[in-house]
């Protein structure tokens, strides 16, 4: 089979360079994916949270672009509910200066020493705070409603979609030539993308590319309480403890950086109590009489080199193939700039209208992270 792009992975960022390479009129596409019903993908399960809350100028024009694209689809739920990110004298400094990197850079935020934080938010604790950054302009929706419109609207442009996985990968000089899939078909396409998630740095192997991106779990919750709390944005605090409203109760979680990696699905049934209650009853009082009503495990692709993703192809190595990988959990909100990105990488040969060349594998070939600032 003969295709202009194959794709592996048809998770959201496969998904979204289906539909932008289509929509930049490559015409053969495939999107190569084992797993329709998606049940170890990350997107389903992940917290749907878009910010533009980023140090880094190309992840928040990266926000900026893909959380407008986002809210024009009705049936993504969005939610402009605000972020809220709060820290202690210690982190002070450097959340102040990406303030003021997010406002020259058109991001609509708000300063608040501790005094406004306990006089806007006062059923939060705020005795260890010192900052908090708001972007009212941010919010959250539905994470498989993404995933399923990009999927939808690809299929409905003419993109093909393969139940199978990628077994090998032949190269000839400095191109991928054919991918050969567990079902003995081999595919051919003059370029590659390779969009595989926490799968990613397996299928890169069989190309001899080294990828720093590795499966990470964690866990997501869903709590209740009996009282009802005013409107609240999504809170982001020191511990790296993330409250957002869901329904009639809350979603949280607390991500832990030392989590052995490995593709690990299973729920701790010790880690909310000893470690996620206690943080979300720290961080507002209201919760400690908290009911947990369902939770829930996932995995970051995380990106051990920085926690920043991994774009582009293979320079001096192979020029055909590209990666989009290690988004370390923020990959739903940036799918449509990276999809964008990726088709124009492919069908012009450069980015357009975001440089995103610092995000390229070059860095990881010079060990030169490129890390945010403060934020996580």
């Amino acid at each position: 089979m003969d295709y202009d792009v194959a794709i592996i992975g048809g998770g959201v960022i496969g998904c979204a360079a289906a539909y932008f390479l289509r929509t930049a009129g490559v015409d053969r596409i495939c999107v190569i994916e084992p797993d329709s019903t998606y049940a170890k993908a990350a997107t389903p399960v992940a917290t749907g949270g878009c910010r533009r809350l980023f140090s880094l100028p190309e992840n928040i024009r990266m926000s900026q672009f893909s959380i407008e694209f986002l809210k024009a689809w009705p049936e993504v739920q969005w939610r402009e509910r605000g972020y809220l990110f709060v820290v202690g004298e210690d982190h002070a400094e450097v959340l102040e200066g990406n303030c003021r990197t997010q406002e020259s850079l058109g991001v609509k935020v708000e300063l608040m020493d501790r005094s406004r934080i306990a006089a806007r938010y006062p059923w939060m604790r705020t005795d260890d705070l010192a900052l908090g950054v708001l972007s009212p302009e941010d919010g959250w929706l539905d994470p498989n409603s993404v995933l399923q419109g990009f999927r939808k609207q690809a299929l409905a442009l003419g993109a093909r979609f393969i139940a199978d996985r990628v077994v090998d990968v032949y190269i000839a000089g400095s191109a991928v030539t054919e991918l050969e899939l567990a079902s003995g078909t081999r595919v051919r396409a003059n370029a590659v993308i390779n969009a595989a998630g926490c799968w990613a740095a397996s299928i890169a192997k069989l190309a001899g590319m080294d990828l720093p991106v590795n499966p990470m779990r964690r866990f997501e919750h869903y709590v209740e309480i009996a009282g009802e709390l005013p409107p609240m944005p999504l809170i982001k605090d020191p511990e790296r403890l993330v409250i957002r409203p869901e329904g009639k109760g809350y979603s949280v979680g607390l991500v832990r950086s030392d989590e052995p990696r490995g593709f690990n699905f299973d729920v701790d049934p010790g880690y909310f109590e000893s470690v996620v209650w206690p943080a979300c009853a720290s961080r507002i009082p209201a919760f400690e009489a908290l009911k947990l009503k369902r939770e829930w495990a996932g995995l970051y692709d995380e990106c051990e080199l920085d926690g920043n993703m991994i774009l582009g192809n293979w320079p001096g190595g192979l020029d055909n193939f590209y990666v989009a990988c290690g988004f370390s959990g923020h990959g739903l909100m940036h799918a449509p700039a990276v999809g964008r990105a990726l088709a124009e990488l492919i069908v012009k040969g450069r980015y357009e209208t975001i440089d995103l060349s610092r995000m390229g594998y070059q860095r990881v070939l010079d060990d030169a992270p490129y890390r945010e600032r403060g934020i996580v």
